[in-house]
């Protein structure tokens, strides 16, 4: 829930606020109120009740920052702190973030707003952040010791510019950034733009989400901040499947999603059962003579991508990243592969002694969403999440776009699942398997492009599992 009164509550609360900003009693009342947000919820697009008109957009599990308007510039404050963000239901992470949570809160405003955010540091070192994507001067582009000195703790700096292209952006630090960023530290800009542009349609929903990522121990809640590539939690909004929101929409809808990318790797994002086109990108919207429609759209470390579709064809579609690892939870990297030997007796006495003892299962991983493994407290399981006909086995970065032709116009509530009509559901073959057919050609060996410099004098099938040296250091 929002709360304006969480942290300056009454003038007690304004006036202990100066006193840990190190600023005048005068200077903090000046201040917009600082806005909280804790829930994990998708909120309800904010409607601009000042300023120009704009179609507002809908951040997944997430929220758009309230604003004031004074003498025609817009006023945000933001409050750079450590948070607690519920990752999944039942497991929640030590972050940081803006505004009680990671990713902060979005920021809309129109193209030509003069806009001036207050961002006050309650972290323990220096901040700074930087408005990625932004036109603006060299002093406000947030990099520290380059462009400006670092926010000190305890202290409020302001950033004031023109908002001066319609646009997909995003906001982080330039500072202390393996460790700020590793922690959560980031938020999503939208500019809007001011009338009716020649690339940018209008659409009925707009929602947007960060690609992040965290490596967090089973047990644990604090992101290990020194991993370069091997993460177990791959995240939209700090969030991860079944805790990720679906994204409901009304059938012939026009849709845009918005997605920036804030992790260590690249990241194809995948649709089902609709084609998109790539309206933008954070150098602004791209020429319709670039559009082609895909269904699956790669965004690079840093980048922004905006993807347009018309929601036509009913069903709970799954839209998701596409690198088979990216739709895990908690994952170790140093898991042995037990295939086709069957453990399961063991595993579970050794799970009694060992919470966190994970091991493949002896059919593929699937079957962890069928057992009843032990974890550790305060995680999430590699696969969770139960549909219409049974587990889901997904994770990570994984959710549903959900079409609907009974959706009213501007309902985000989610209808449930969707009830296929007659005779549309894949379903189990029951009468006689005919032999299969054996193609008669010649079954020796290729020749190979040229000969082999050595070969084994006989044929050698390995029979047992042997010990792995592991790979954790690539």
């Amino acid at each position: 829930m929002l709360s304006r009164r969480k942290m300056l509550g009454g003038a007690g609360a304004i006036t202990a606020a100066a006193a840990a900003a190190s600023v005048s009693k005068v200077a903090m009342a000046a201040l917009p109120e600082p806005v909280m947000q804790t829930k994990p919820d998708t909120m309800p697009p904010l409607a601009p009740n000042t300023g120009r008109p704009y179609n507002p957009v809908v951040t997944l599990n997430g929220w758009t920052l309230p604003w004031r308007m004074n003498n025609g510039v817009k006023e945000f404050h933001l409050v750079a702190e450590p948070v607690v963000r519920e990752m999944a239901p039942g497991f929640k992470a030590h972050l940081w973030g803006y505004n009680g949570q990671s990713p902060g809160p979005t920021i809309e405003v129109v193209e030509g707003d003069r806009v001036r955010i207050f961002v006050t540091n309650k972290l323990g070192e220096l901040t700074s952040i930087h408005w990625h994507g932004q036109r603006l001067p060299n002093g406000m582009d947030g990099v520290t010791g380059l462009n400006q000195p670092g926010i000190p703790p305890g202290k409020t700096y302001v950033y004031e510019f023109v908002a001066r292209r319609p646009g997909t952006f995003m906001y982080h630090p330039h500072a202390d950034e393996m460790v700020q960023m590793a922690m959560g530290m980031m938020g999503f800009w939208i500019t809007h733009p001011k009338q009716k542009h020649p690339l940018i349609d209008e659409v009925d929903r707009d929602f947007c989400f960060l690609l992040n990522a965290y490596d967090i121990d089973p047990g644990a809640a604090t992101p290990k901040i020194m991993t370069m590539l091997d993460f177990n939690l791959w995240s939209w909004n700090s969030r991860i499947f079944p805790g990720i929101d679906p994204l409901v929409v009304r059938h012939m809808d026009k849709v845009r999603i918005r997605v920036g990318n804030l992790t260590m790797t690249n990241h194809p994002i995948h649709l089902h059962g609709h084609e998109f086109l790539i309206t933008g990108t954070d150098g602004g919207p791209t020429p319709k003579s670039t559009r082609q429609y895909e269904v699956t759209a790669d965004i690079a470390v840093g980048q922004m991508r905006q993807m347009d579709f018309l929601a036509d064809e009913e069903g709970d579609w799954a839209f998701h990243c596409h690198k088979s690892h990216h739709t895990m939870n908690a994952m170790g990297h140093d898991v042995p592969t037990m295939i086709g030997v069957d453990h399961r007796g063991v595993a579970r006495q050794i799970t009694q002694l060992i919470p966190d003892y994970m091991v493949m299962g002896e059919r593929g991983m699937k079957d962890m969403t069928e057992m009843e493994m032990p974890l550790p407290d305060n995680t999430a399981p590699m696969m969770a999440g139960q549909g219409p006909f049974g587990a889901v086995g997904m994770g990570g970065m994984f959710s549903v776009v959900k079409v609907r032709k009974n959706q009213k116009r501007g309902d985000y509530s989610d209808p449930g699942w969707y009830q296929h009509p007659p005779g549309t559901v894949a379903y189990e073959f029951t009468g006689a398997l005919p032999d299969p057919a054996r193609f008669k050609a010649d079954t020796s060996p290729g020749p190979g492009s040229m000969p082999a410099l050595a070969k084994p004098a006989q044929d050698v099938e390995v029979k047992v599992r042997k010990p792995a040296g592991g790979h954790s250091g690539h």
